[in-house]
Formats: C-alpha cells, structure tokens, sequence
C-alpha cells in the first residue's frame, strides 16, 4: 500500500518540473529575439566618459505646428523672461491747434468777446499844465471788443482831477484880499486799442493809445460854512470849500499813448488785475483875453491807473 501511493506523487512533480522548464526556455527564445543586433552595454565606458552639455536634440516638430503662445517664447525667450517683451509705445498725437470755442461770448481762441475795465489812481500834470496843476487823483471805466488774447479796443471814460498850485493860490489870494483855494479836472471819452507786446500763460505787456474828446474845468473857491438840519440835533454847521467863480470850460480833441502790464488771478482765467501810464495831449485852444487864460491852454498829464480788467 505505501509503494502505491508514493509513485504518483513523483509522477506529478515531474509533470510539473517539466511544464516550468518549458515556459523558461520559450521565455528566454523571445528575450533573445528582441535583442538580436543591439550593442551590448558596457557599464564601465558608460560611468568614465565625459558629460555631454550639447544642446537637447530637436523636438521633432515644427514652429508652423505648435502653438501660438509656445512659438511666441521660443522666438523671444532670453533665458531671464519666458514671455517676449512689452510693444513700444505709441507715437505721440500730432499737434493740434486749441479748441474753436466760436460762441456768443468767446473768440475761437477762448479769449472773452467783451471786456471791461474799472480802475483808479492818481495824476502827474507835466509840461506847463504842472506850472499850474498840482497831482492828484484820477478814475477809469472802460468798455470793448477783444479781437483775440492779444488785441483788443476800449472806449474809455476817465476823471481827471488836479489840485491848484500854491503860488498861482497865493497870488489870486493876495488880489482878492481873501484866503482862495481851488481845483481843476479833466474827464474824456476816448477810443482806445490794445496790443500785447510779450505775453504768457499769466501775464502780459501791452502798448495802448487812442484819441478822443477832453472837458476841461477849473474852478475857485473861498472858505464858507455850510449847515443842514439833524433830527435829533437841530442844525449842523461845518467849514467848507464854496466856489466862487468856475471859468468857461474848455473842449478839445487829444490823444493819449502809453504802455502797460496785466497778470491773471489764475493761468486760466480771463480776469486780470492792471497797471498802466498813460502821456495824455489835449489840443485846448488858448484864449488870451480870458478871465482865466490857463484854463484854455493846451494841457498834457500823465494819469497812473490800477484796475482790474475782466
């Protein structure tokens, strides 16, 4: 019984052995085939040969075939910058001339159409008006037409006062027995152009002049006392000036010529604060047989304004 059972247990490890035999062998035919005309490897040559720093063979594909944004890197890669650089700016615009404003109260060039002018100062009588002319003070209105930023015409009302001189004073008073005081003016209506000579963002010098019509007046007067009624103190008196005699006056045509500087209250704005001399001629015609021959003779002054034009 026991030599029975053990036979066909060496049967089946045979049949096995040989299966497992058979598998190997087929396995190593196939690795052989595969390997038929491949060098053989020698790991010693490989490990003591130089490194190769050549550049990496080509991908193996063209430009035309990749994508836009990989081509775009590989045409301008820098090796600090994977993308390419920024485009160059535009070129600038080309010069324009400012905006044609063309309304009803703006030159094209955004000067106003219109002006006015209010100022004030005093006068300088020279000539043989300062012989009996003192300085004193004067006033100005004006207004016109701007051309543009640079000309422009004024009509122009100015006063002109003037004291007496004190030894003409003194002799009238030593006539008449009597303390004389007195004053003279001259108002006018002239027409007057302007032009800016220099001229910035802010200020500017300018030349005006023109001609027009000139009323001259003199006038004396002796102290006196004038009184008025206050309702709660009954009458007042005080001490004033009263005229006694007003000469004829005296109208001429004249001219006046003179020069100027403007400066804006702000780069854009259009008013501006000024001062300005003026030489005023008026053609008086002289009367000698007058009672007050000077009051007819030509008159020259130079008034000195400060205004603000707008």
């Amino acid at each position: 019984m026991h030599k029975s059972a053990t036979k066909p247990c060496i049967s089946a490890m045979a049949l096995i052995a040989a299966i497992a035999f058979f598998v190997a062998t087929a396995a190593v035919s196939l690795n052989a085939q595969q390997l038929t005309g491949t060098k053989p490897v020698d790991l010693r040559a490989e490990l003591s040969a130089p490194l190769n720093l050549a550049a990496p063979p080509s991908p193996g594909y063209s430009s035309s075939r990749a994508g836009v944004a990989e081509t775009a890197a590989a045409e301008f890669f820098d090796g600090q910058y994977p993308y390419p650089p920024p485009p160059p700016p535009p070129p600038p615009p080309p010069y324009r001339r400012r905006t044609n404003y063309s309304d009803s109260i703006h030159n094209p060039d955004g000067s106003n159409k219109y002006a006015f002018s209010v100022g004030g100062g005093f006068t300088l009588p020279v000539g043989g008006t300062h012989s009996y002319y003192s300085p004193n003070w004067d006033f100005q209105f004006g207004v016109g037409r701007n051309v543009n930023r640079d000309f422009g015409v004024m009509l122009n009302f100015n006063w002109a006062n003037f004291g007496i001189q004190h030894s003409l004073l003194d002799a009238v008073s030593a006539a008449a027995q009597t303390q004389i005081g007195g004053h003279g003016h001259v108002w006018s209506f002239s027409i007057d152009p302007r032009y800016n000579l220099v001229k910035d963002e802010s200020s500017s010098v300018y030349v005006t002049g023109g001609v027009g019509i000139y009323h001259k007046v003199t006038t004396f007067t002796v102290p006196g006392q004038s009184c008025y009624y206050d309702y709660y103190y009954g009458y007042v008196c005080y001490q004033t000036n009263q005229p006694i005699t007003s000469f004829p006056p005296s109208n001429a045509v004249g001219f006046n010529l003179g020069f100027g500087y403007a400066h804006g209250f702000s780069r854009f704005a259009n008013e501006q604060f000024y001062v300005e001399a003026r030489y005023v001629y008026t053609a008086n015609s002289r009367r000698p047989n007058g009672p007050f021959p000077l009051n007819a003779d030509p008159t020259t002054y130079i008034p000195i304004t400060f205004g603000i034009r707008f």
